[in-house]
């Protein structure tokens, strides 16, 4: 039977190289390759969704082992495997930026090419090779510089996801006292955009809240308005309700149609049950609208006025004007036909409102 004696760590090629048998599969310093069998090195798969594309590092995780690493191990000037055992790999599902260098969706063999004081982060089209024997720079599609830095002490080489933003990610290998980042970014306004208009080829397109939701994203964005309002007209015309309604009077108020939005949403509030105008008062008070919040409060109370919803507006008003003792008084009348979800709150802001304290945001 064959018996190849690669290290666990990917760096030498013979017993000689590594004859402690802590660094190798068996005592004779072997590695199988016929066989499936446990590895020193233990595979490891890491993924981070940043906006919707996934980025999936799958890799197997040397140890230090009481080992110099840097330098020595694994050696200035040579390309390394980034792990051991096989390919590192790394996967986008969709296109991407790596340092600010554009990388097409797909899986690669990750590589590297380290140096004390910078290191060459290699992405090749080849991702199926045990270690970095087989590298062929032929077969690269991108490579990056990056600055390595000092950190804590870390036994088995780990991939972390570090910083993460909106529309990026620093990829992080992290090995003995040090960490290695690069940054990975992807356009993904332009990603869910793509995303929304082949969902709503699907099931979305066949509800009003697959393309209420789809114009929600747009005026979230502040892009595209006018599609948004073609998405939102279409989902009114589906089933007209508070949701879309409300949606459209945005996109107007975006548009700069300020009576248009106003009676718009006049109609939507309207249309709405007591617990959306609740939720509706409530989010305008999180977004630090709390006149407005109010005068959506006012009007659930004169149209829901013996509900438990509209005593906790009405306690949040007089909270808000100080009058403590009115606003408990509400508070614990809207307890009893609260619904399990919210008793717990609506106990907390009791006590507080008995120490005098706002229960506004």
């Amino acid at each position: 039977m064959r018996r190849l004696f690669y290290c666990c760590a990917g760096i030498g090629l013979s017993m000689i190289d590594f004859a402690s048998a802590a660094r190798a599969q068996f005592k004779s310093g072997g590695q199988a390759v016929e066989l499936r069998l446990p590895t020193l090195s233990q595979r490891a798969i890491t993924t981070q969704r940043i906006g919707l594309t996934d980025i999936t590092v799958n890799y197997c995780r040397p140890l230090v082992g009481g080992r110099e690493i840097w330098g020595k191990a694994v050696p200035y000037g040579q390309v390394w495997r980034s792990g051991a055992n096989e390919n590192t790999t790394i996967s986008f599902t969709d296109d991407v930026s790596v340092e600010g260098h554009a990388l097409p969706a797909g899986t690669y063999g990750l590589h590297t090419l380290p140096t004390a004081d910078q290191w060459t982060i290699i992405f090749s089209k080849n991702s199926t090779s045990w270690g970095s024997f087989s590298y062929d720079e032929k077969e690269d599609a991108l490579r990056v510089t990056v600055k390595p830095h000092p950190a804590e002490f870390v036994e088995a080489l780990a991939y972390s996801f570090d910083e993460p933003k909106p529309d990026s990610v620093a990829v992080t290998l992290r090995w003995e006292k040090l960490a290695v980042p690069f940054r990975v970014s992807a356009d993904e306004n332009a990603i869910v955009l793509r995303s929304i208009q082949n969902q709503l080829r699907n099931t979305g397109g066949f509800t009003w809240a697959g393309f209420d939701e789809a114009a929600n994203w747009l005026i979230d964005a502040n892009q595209n308005l006018d599609q948004a309002m073609k998405w939102e007209d279409r989902s009114i015309q589906i089933e007209e309700r508070f949701e879309n309604l409300l949606g459209k009077s945005m996109i107007l108020e975006a548009q700069g149609k300020k009576q248009e939005a106003e009676a718009m949403k006049t109609k939507a509030l309207d249309a709405a049950n007591g617990l959306q105008l609740h939720f509706y008062g409530r989010s305008l008070q999180q977004q630090k609208k709390q006149d407005e919040g109010f005068a959506v409060f006012r009007i659930n109370v004169k149209k829901h006025p013996n509900e438990w919803y509209s005593h906790g507006e009405l306690a949040r008003m007089a909270s808000a004007k100080g009058d403590f003792e009115t606003a408990s008084k509400e508070m614990k009348l809207a307890l009893p036909g609260a619904p399990d979800f919210a008793k717990q709150g609506i106990q907390r802001m009791i006590v507080r409102l008995d120490k005098k304290e706002d229960v506004n945001p």
